[in-house]
């Protein structure tokens, strides 16, 4: 019998800060309509909230997921069978990963605003891409389910 693997999923999703800072653009666009009365008052309050939440949500939150032997980061989709080992990176070195260590060739899935990272080294042959890099607030749990699947997918 072949054991399950730990199942792993995560919403990286925006901090609370951007979230203010939507409602202050809501409020700058209402305040650019005031001297159009009320009504154009509250639509650009309304109006400016909603287009500023949107723009947080779509950029501020993506999926991570450890899934059918593949992992889900964002749009890419990466068969364990195609990754190497993955190295929980701490604040300290995921900083590093993200600045003067980073590869242009890397495929990232950064988040800013997470301190702490998994990089993953790809070894498949055909792929130019040398490590995935992908933003995490639990380092040793993606790192181990990703162990998980390339064993189970190895069986």
């Amino acid at each position: 019998m072949v054991p399950a693997v730990p199942p792993y999923d995560e919403r990286l999703t925006a901090p609370r800060s951007w979230w203010l800072i939507a409602a202050g653009i809501g409020v700058a666009c209402a305040l650019t309509l005031f001297p159009f009365g009320p009504l154009p008052l509250l639509c650009g309050l309304v109006a400016g909230t909603a287009l500023a939440s949107v723009c947080v949500s779509a950029y501020g939150s993506v999926r991570v997921r450890v899934v059918a032997g593949s992992l889900v980061a964002g749009d890419a989709r990466i068969p364990v069978s195609a990754l190497g080992e993955a190295e929980p990176l701490d604040a300290e070195e995921a900083r590093a990963w993200r600045s003067y260590k980073a590869d242009t060739r890397a495929h990232m899935v950064l988040r800013g605003y997470i301190p702490t990272a998994v990089r993953i080294e790809v070894t498949d042959p055909q792929d130019p891409t040398p490590y995935v890099y992908v933003s995490t607030r639990h380092p040793e749990q993606l790192a181990a389910a990703l162990r998980a699947a390339r064993e189970t997918s190895a069986s």
